[in-house]
């Protein structure tokens, strides 16, 4: 286990320590303490590494993730996760608005709740929120799938491309092009799996799926209203 006091130390040297890591590396576990909030910890991983930050952080914790496992064993400020490519980000409390944006790969796990915009933009990220989500969720979301065990708030996937969303609670809005859509055998499947490896206590079965109606691929006069 690598230690790193983020106060006494500073950022630039610890993500330049963890940037350093390769797939060959020994070095596998990192524990950052006193992180006290600092933005863009853990940013641009690229090595199979562990990486646990003990206390709450900033803006775009583990952002552009790529093979690592970052654990944040508090609450996240906005972005965290953004850009990420693969790998798993892990947070024990709550996360500040648009966590996972444009997410291309990788799982996300939110074990608060999640702020506005959580997802927008995804393209192939899975992120699963045991809590509540904000408006404004997986806006202009094109794949990947978005796990909400709690309730979602106005305007969920407006505009809306191929990404699955699944909601356990109640939906105060759909936004424009998100409809309810048919729970078939295989997204109870992907549902089962995404709520496991979260560690969620939920049922595929207590769940409603959401997707696009399609209607707004194409720009079309006579659904102009609708944009």
């Amino acid at each position: 286990m690598q230690t790193y006091d983020l106060e006494a130390d500073g950022l630039r040297g610890l993500n330049a320590a963890l940037h350093a890591q390769t797939a060959e590396t020994n070095r596998t576990r990192w524990e950052i303490i006193n992180p006290k909030g600092s933005h863009a910890i853990a940013v641009g991983l690229d090595a199979p590494i562990d990486v646990t930050v003990k206390g709450s952080t900033g803006y775009y914790c583990a952002g552009m993730n790529q093979q690592a496992t970052v654990r944040v064993e508090g609450s996240v400020g906005p972005g965290v996760a953004e850009n990420m490519m693969s790998g798993e980000v892990i947070v024990e409390g709550d996360a500040s608005q648009y966590a996972g944006a444009t997410g291309h790969g990788g799982l996300l796990v939110i074990k608060g709740n999640a702020s506005s915009r959580c997802g927008i933009s995804m393209k192939g990220i899975d992120i699963v929120v045991h809590g509540n989500i904000g408006h404004m969720s997986a806006f202009m979301a094109q794949a990947g799938t978005l796990v909400v065990c709690g309730d979602a708030g106005d305007a969920l996937g407006d505009s809306l491309y191929e990404a699955r969303l699944f909601v356990r609670g109640s939906v105060k809005s759909l936004g424009a092009d998100c409809v309810e859509k048919e729970m078939r055998p295989e997204h109870l499947a992907l549902l089962e799996t995404l709520l496991e490896r979260a560690g969620a206590d939920a049922k595929a079965e207590e769940f409603t799926r959401y997707g696009s109606a399609r209607q707004l691929y194409n720009f079309d006069v006579d659904t102009s209203a609708a944009y």
